[in-house]
């Protein structure tokens, strides 16, 4: 889809340290499906070890689903949160 209005960022915490980021990469990909589609995947150092994704995702607000897709990251194995940080208008 080529009509993406709304870039969201979300931060995602995993369980903890040994928890394997990469393969939270891939499911993330997964999940968003034909709802958004996913701009970019950066790894930020929270404290301790311990280390959050930032992910953006494109979406249209028309098509909404920003909701389902957050509730769906926050299933993912070895994710303990998924929180919208930033909500933008292209």
């Amino acid at each position: 889809m080529s009509d993406w209005n709304v870039v969201a960022k979300l931060r995602i915490m995993p369980e903890g340290v040994d928890v394997d980021l990469g393969k939270i990469q891939e499911k993330v990909k997964e999940v968003a499906g034909d709802k958004c589609e996913v701009h970019s995947i950066e790894e930020k150092p929270i404290a301790f070890g311990l280390v959050a994704l930032e992910v953006n995702l494109l979406l249209n607000d028309r098509q909404g689903g920003m909701d389902e897709v957050q509730e769906k990251i926050s299933a993912i194995e070895g994710v303990s949160e998924a929180e919208v940080v930033d909500l933008n208008r292209l």
